[in-house]
């Protein structure tokens, strides 16, 4: 009797697993098939996805470096404009002393005058025609100013007084921080228009419209700080 009853129950048991096991069976064979049949969906929403991870990596560090190049322009801004506000002093200082200089400090004056009304502002990087007019002018005025201080040497008292010491001082400080701040601004757009023009980096420049800015043309010497003699 109790091999009857073991042998019925060992019965029942297989009655009731074997159909469950078949049914999981059955699902994972469905699973699978559905997987297979959507794995090339899958697969491209994964491509889409990196793409799109990269598209966004790739814009966000253009934008940056397309920030660092105007903050540098703005820094020369800065230093070029310190330059102009000097200069008005400078000529009046200068005329006390050597008022006969009139030429000179004529053409100084009419050049800050032309500079001054130059458009500086960044949208001037993406017109190289007018950044270099803009250079241009600006070596015109600091050859004149030059100039008129290579004068002063023929003056003593005008070397002795204390407003034009404090002048000189300055204007060596600005025109140190014009060259230091221009190279540094040569070297943002340069990193800036490598960035551009580099693959896969030019297709998301194309897309954004990231275009070449403008930059100086770096005289021979640039990269030292121009001596002011007095």
């Amino acid at each position: 009797m109790p091999f009857i009853s073991t042998s019925v129950f060992v019965v029942f048991i297989d009655k009731e697993v074997y159909p469950c096991r078949n049914e999981t069976n059955r699902l994972k064979e469905e699973y699978g098939a559905e997987m297979k049949k959507n794995l090339p969906l899958i697969i491209t929403g994964g491509i889409i996805l990196v793409l799109l991870l990269m598209y966004i990596t790739t814009q966000n560090r253009l934008v940056t470096l397309e920030e660092q190049v105007e903050g540098k322009w703005s820094q020369v801004e800065n230093v070029y404009q310190r330059r102009l506000d000097l200069i008005p002093n400078l000529v009046e200082t200068v005329k006390g002393y050597a008022a006969h200089e009139t030429e000179l400090l004529t053409e100084v004056t009419e050049l800050r005058s032309r500079v001054g009304q130059m458009n500086v502002s960044a949208d001037i990087l993406e017109d190289p025609a007018a950044l270099e007019r803009f250079q241009r002018s600006q070596a015109q005025l600091g050859g004149a100013l030059s100039r008129l201080l290579m004068v002063t040497e023929n003056y003593p008292d005008l070397k002795a007084n204390q407003n034009f010491l404090a002048l000189q001082s300055q204007l060596e400080g600005t025109e140190n921080r014009i060259t230091v701040e221009r190279m540094r601004f040569i070297d943002a757009v340069r990193e800036y228009n490598t960035a551009i023009r580099r693959f896969p980096a030019s297709l998301v420049a194309g897309i954004g419209g990231f275009s070449r800015k403008a930059t100086f043309t770096a005289a021979e010497g640039a990269d030292q700080a121009p001596s002011v003699e007095f």
